[in-house]
């Protein structure tokens, strides 16, 4: 009896933890400290604006012209409204017969919700970080991108409530293009001195000894 009773509750443990994981899929893609992140940033953002936040990273191949409100239906049953939905495909295919490929997309619940965010804005914060060259790991790419893409869509709908969340990294992908930008200066103004100030001031100064 008490076996049974531990199994019944264990499932409805599992059940509901399922029903709030905000990470409706993730296959591989996302490491779990990425995930634990969105993870933490949807369930403040619940607990403060009652809007749920979701993330899929797939590596469905998506055939062309998938809709993505369709691929979403088998999950219909989770979901909680209002919501929107980050779903990052890196395997669909955008046009039969090229090579590039890979889809990202924001889905919401409802029509009025699209006047509470910037589409463009959530998706060029996604871009800036897959399209970046440098000796980042693709798997580091997707962390960061999906993380800095989530954010930046959870920050706009806590915003239309007139709230502002704690969880969210509130510098997001500026904090490293401002990095990027100082260390190029600073290489620059090294250069100048090590070229042009240092052997300018040489000459004045054996110049004047002179």
């Amino acid at each position: 009896m008490i076996q049974a009773v531990a199994r019944v509750s264990l499932l409805a443990c599992l059940l509901f933890f399922s029903l709030q994981a905000h990470f409706l899929k993730n296959d591989y893609l996302i490491t779990p400290k990425a995930a634990n992140v969105i993870e933490y940033i949807s369930k403040e953002l619940t607990d403060k604006t009652a809007i749920h936040e979701y993330a899929i990273a797939t590596t469905d191949r998506l055939k062309e012209g998938t809709s993505l409100y369709d691929y979403i239906g088998t999950y219909e049953g989770n979901l909680s409204k209002p919501y929107a939905i980050l779903i990052f495909a890196p395997n669909a295919v955008i046009k039969n017969g090229i090579d590039a490929k890979g889809r990202v997309g924001v889905l919401v619940s409802s029509k009025d919700m699209k006047s509470i965010y910037n589409s463009r804005k959530v998706l060029d914060n996604f871009g800036e970080f897959i399209g970046s060259k440098d000796s980042n790991s693709l798997q580091s790419k997707y962390d960061v991108a999906m993380v800095q893409a989530f954010a930046e869509l959870a920050d706009e709908l806590a915003a239309s409530k007139k709230v502002i969340l704690k969880s969210t990294p509130k510098a997001k992908s500026h904090w490293v293009i401002s990095l990027v930008t100082w260390l190029v200066r600073l290489g620059v103004v090294i250069l100048i001195w090590i070229y042009f100030a240092i052997p300018i001031y040489r000459r004045i100064r054996y110049g004047k000894q002179k």
